[in-house]
């Protein structure tokens, strides 16, 4: 038994991202100001793209993307069940409806083949989630987009790292987006960002994320001269704030340090739990490169004597946080009565959701951490074990 509580997806903070927020404090550029631009100009190099624009969240980014594409009220957009809320919320946030997709059973990546089912002549995008950091099959989608004239939006939350036939995911659709939360593989608190080669997107972006307005703060207080402003959209409040590139500008640039150290825990947990009645993560696809952003365990409860909620408990009890990705969207009571979803629609998201659970993955675990959340893995699935199984 641990001592102290394991918290599931703690990020690793070192000293220069503390000092770098100091200095924003001292200077008082607080808001949006040249750290994020900084922020901005560093992650377009590292995706190798030619715009990026940084938000208050990947939510935020998913939302602007899909208005800057032209998704309107009445518009269908595919989306996986198997995903967050935050990636059907912004498409009913921009007025459209969201239609869900089934995953594949052992990828949890949303099917291409059931996209192509579920395209009507109201379908205006896809937006793929590469989940837990496992790139989609972006072959296939960008061809039926292309078939169907359809926008591409990828939800890489998961995915700053991953590559897919080596090419950066985020880079295949028209637009990519990505997480800088608090759990993520690099954090800036609450973050987000949106890459394209759009020009058009990219400057909508820009001003739909700061109320609407034709130039940002930093342009309007700067020491080159007051600049006034014209609305030009109806607005909103999504902008980042230095304080928040304060903490990216540095963890970017450890970036492959971090994920060496997942990698290295993503492998031991695989390793250590192929004998158990347990369901890893399936192995990596060929010439793809994973992010580790999330280890997701599936039990196999039809030789457990063990709910997965019961197995939270057991590993809570034990001082180990631990989480669920997801229960998929369509089980979810709003969905159910806004859009008439309902148990059984979506067979492998099910399957998966009943069964599910994501183990502590981060730079900041130690080697004995690891062997904490090893340990007690290992002894609640031997106990709950049905014999001669």
């Amino acid at each position: 038994m641990r001592k102290d509580f394991l918290i599931f997806g703690s990020p690793l903070i070192e000293q220069p991202e503390i000092d770098e927020v100091v200095d924003s404090l001292k200077t008082g550029w607080l808001g949006t100001g040249p750290k994020v631009h900084k922020f901005e100009e560093m992650f377009k190099k590292y995706k190798g793209v030619k715009f990026a624009a940084a938000l208050n969240s990947c939510t935020a980014a998913l939302h602007l993307s899909i208005l800057a594409v032209g998704v309107k009220p009445g518009d269908e957009v595919i989306v996986p069940t198997m995903t967050f809320s935050a990636t059907s919320n912004a498409v009913i946030h921009a007025g459209a409806r969201p239609v869900f997709v089934d995953c594949e059973k052992d990828t949890m990546n949303i099917d291409p083949e059931d996209i192509e089912r579920k395209i009507t002549p109201k379908t205006k995008a896809i937006i793929p989630v590469h989940f837990a950091g496992r790139a989609c099959d972006m072959d296939a989608i960008i061809n039926i987009a292309k078939k169907h004239n359809l926008k591409v939006i990828e939800d890489s939350a998961h995915a700053i790292e991953t590559e897919y036939h080596g090419e950066k995911a985020g880079t295949f659709g028209d637009l990519g987006c990505f997480s800088f939360y608090v759990t993520k593989n690099i954090v800036t608190g609450e973050g987000g960002m949106v890459i394209t080669e759009n020009e058009e997107y990219a400057n909508k972006i820009k001003i739909l994320a700061l109320h609407g307005m034709s130039k940002d703060a930093w342009g309007r207080f700067s020491d080159k001269g007051y600049k006034h402003y014209q609305v030009v959209y109806a607005g909103y409040k999504y902008n980042m704030m230095d304080l928040q590139a304060a903490i990216g500008i540095h963890q970017l640039p450890r970036v492959e340090q971090y994920w060496k150290r997942r990698q290295e825990i993503w492998e031991r947990y695989t390793e250590t739990f192929k004998d158990l009645p347990l369901f890893t993560p399936a192995s990596i696809e060929p010439n793809t490169r994973h992010a580790y952003h999330l280890y997701t365990l599936l039990l196999d409860i039809n030789h457990l004597n063990i709910t997965r909620d019961e197995f939270l408990n057991e590993m809570t009890k034990r001082n180990i946080g631990v989480g669920v990705h997801y229960i998929a969207l369509h089980l979810h009571p709003y969905y159910q009565e806004a859009f008439g979803y309902k148990k059984g629609d979506f067979p492998y998201a099910e399957w998966i959701s009943e069964r599910t659970v994501s183990l502590p993955l981060s730079a900041k675990l130690t080697d004995e951490d690891v062997d904490d959340v090893i340990e007690a893995v290992s002894k609640i699935i031997r106990q709950s074990n049905y014999p001669n199984t």
